[in-house]
């Protein structure tokens, strides 16, 4: 340990959980659940990079309430902000001006929304950390853990925060602040989807080896208020086809909830081959579909956000596992993707976590493997949810939407009603930064102008984020050769920086004849695109100052 590390204050705790997400909250609810049962004690505690719990909460959000039952059955004496149930559930296939609506007995039962809840999920995890504060857990919210601890003999001893008051230029501020190292027997790791201390120990601790490699999509997401005769509370609406191309895949979600609230999102397939396409402005000219357009016109814009989603299903799942700790929701990915749902599983993985730390804690364990968690889950329903669609992503992307999207029921059919399904497992075969192709093989997309009506330009967007970050920071998007994006990607495939990411981070500036890569951090949304889907894969994305990027309203 470094002198440096050494200086650093430090607290311990029986559990360090990292991101105040849906598993991590259920994690540290599971804990103190445990230990009241047993009359004992434990010391838990979450750190969570956001200004507040749900600041960067961005889901559609669709939610199977099975493991929240689980986790605390009364949760409507709770008051827990789960309100609008599912009344009507369509989906969509959209050509360029018009559409059909495919018959809901087409569908497997298990992808019926019936029984669900449309929520905000920022404001679910915010009254998951009051019933966790409530058990005497300990929340720190602002507070970004930005390093690993390690000891001697390379187990996990806990995380550390970051130093803050740190100017660009590595200068200490009148505001420095040394980080903090918080211990615990046991480390779980909820930061969501790419998170940069679970990307340092899958390749530390190689968990990926036995795995296919992770698939992600990104996802775009505002929240609009329309006129009440507009508004039918409950509807759910998916869709699939235009504006994407077929060998895109993605599609468009629409939930009517609360008061005259309505979720708008749009996913995109992180596999796609034109470095020229741009999911933000797919988006935006998927709004004026006269089947979408119908529900919004009339109605205020009053949100917006992105964030990339785990797609890569039971074939992509690591290694849960590591000495002191583990992967749990999203940093492992439970993502369900044709029901475009994970919280339930995020929450059941921080639950199975949770006993299987706590037991290993009475047993006086410290800092080693959890020996039944990553088996409790394999055995549990996270197992057979993703189970049954696990081959739904491989043949979408290997056959396209037409001819995917029926062998892909077929399949879901299968596992309906076979025991098992069908016998095979398909492979994704490639990360999804080597699916980019080059810009010679493929023509600029020239999108429409926004009309500021429906559709809108990054930087507006990006201002209903509420992004903020303190500008005398060193920037968090790191460059491993500054070179690359002009020497690279810029002849090789139009430098796709400036289209992928969704909160226009990244810029070619012509200057004096030459041309700069510009990285304006301070519009960065989290999203973690860019970390995934940059062809070199010259970008890591790494946290800044604790409370700094989005604060995501009732998103």
């Amino acid at each position: 340990m470094s002198d440096a590390a050494m200086e650093r204050e430090s607290m311990e705790y029986d559990v360090v959980i990292v991101g105040a997400g849906p598993a991590g909250l259920s994690a540290a609810i599971r804990l103190k659940q445990l230990a009241q049962e047993e009359g004992s004690e434990i010391t838990v505690c979450v750190l969570e990079k956001g200004s507040e719990v749900g600041a960067h909460i961005l889901s559609g959000a669709v939610l199977d309430p099975s493991s929240l039952n689980e986790l605390l059955p009364n949760w409507r004496e709770l008051g827990a902000p789960i309100e609008t149930e599912v009344t009507d559930d369509r989906f969509l296939f959209l050509g360029p001006s018009g559409g059909i609506r495919i018959p809901n007995f087409i569908f497997p039962p298990f992808m019926s929304n019936h029984g669900n809840y449309i929520v905000s999920l920022g404001n679910v995890c915010r009254w998951l950390a009051e019933q966790a504060e409530g058990l005497g857990v300990e929340i720190y919210p602002g507070f970004a853990a930005s390093e690993i601890v390690y000891g001697e003999g390379g187990e996990v001893l806990g995380v550390a925060t970051g130093d803050m008051g740190i100017g660009k230029d590595g200068s200490q501020k009148d505001t420095y602040m040394r980080g903090m190292e918080l211990r615990g027997s046991f480390t779980l790791i909820a930061e969501g989807v790419r998170g940069s201390l679970a990307k340092q120990l899958m390749a530390k601790y190689n968990l990926g080896a036995n795995s296919e490699p992770q698939k992600f999509g990104i996802g775009l997401k505002e929240l609009w208020e329309v006129p009440a005769d507009k508004h039918q509370k409950g509807l759910v609406v998916h869709t699939m086809g235009w504006p994407l191309k077929n060998n895109t895949g993605g599609g468009s979600f629409m939930y009517h909830f609360d008061k005259n609230l309505v979720s708008m999102g749009f996913v995109v397939h992180l596999n796609y081959k034109n470095p020229y396409l741009s999911p933000f402005d797919e988006f935006q000219r998927m709004k004026h579909h006269p089947m979408v357009s119908e529900h919004l016109l009339g109605g205020k814009r009053i949100a917006y956000g992105a964030r990339a989603i785990t797609e890569g299903g039971l074939q992509s799942l690591p290694k849960l596992a590591f000495p002191g700790g583990a992967l749990i929701g999203c940093s492992a990915g439970f993502v369900n993707v044709p029901r475009i749902k994970g919280t339930h599983n995020a929450m059941k993985s921080g639950m199975l976590a949770a006993e299987d730390a706590f037991a290993a804690i009475k047993a006086e364990q410290r800092h080693t493997e959890l020996p039944n968690y990553e088996k409790s889950v394999y055995q549990s329903s996270i197992y057979t949810d993703l189970h049954r669609v696990r081959n739904v992503k491989p043949i979408w992307s290997k056959f396209g939407t037409v001819l995917g999207a029926p062998l892909f029921g077929i399949d879901m059919w299968a596992n309906q009603l076979l025991p098992g399904g069908f016998q095979f497992t398909l492979k994704h075969g490639k990360a999804d930064h080597e699916a980019t192709e080059a810009a010679s093989k493929h023509k600029p997309i020239d999108y429409p102008k926004p009309d500021g009506t429906l559709s809108f330009d990054k930087l507006s967007s990006v201002f209903l984020s509420s992004t903020n970050h303190e500008e005398d920071q060193p920037v968090h998007l790191q460059l491993t050769d500054p070179n690359v994006p002009i020497s690279v990607n810029l002849p090789n495939y139009a430098e796709p920086a400036q289209r992928y990411c969704p909160a226009g981070v990244y810029e070619v500036i012509e200057e004096d004849g030459s041309q700069r890569f510009q990285i304006n951090a301070q519009n960065c949304v989290h999203c973690k695109t860019c970390d995934i889907k940059d062809p070199s894969q010259n970008i890591t994305w790494t946290v800044p100052e604790g409370s700094g990027g989005p604060n995501y309203p009732n998103m």
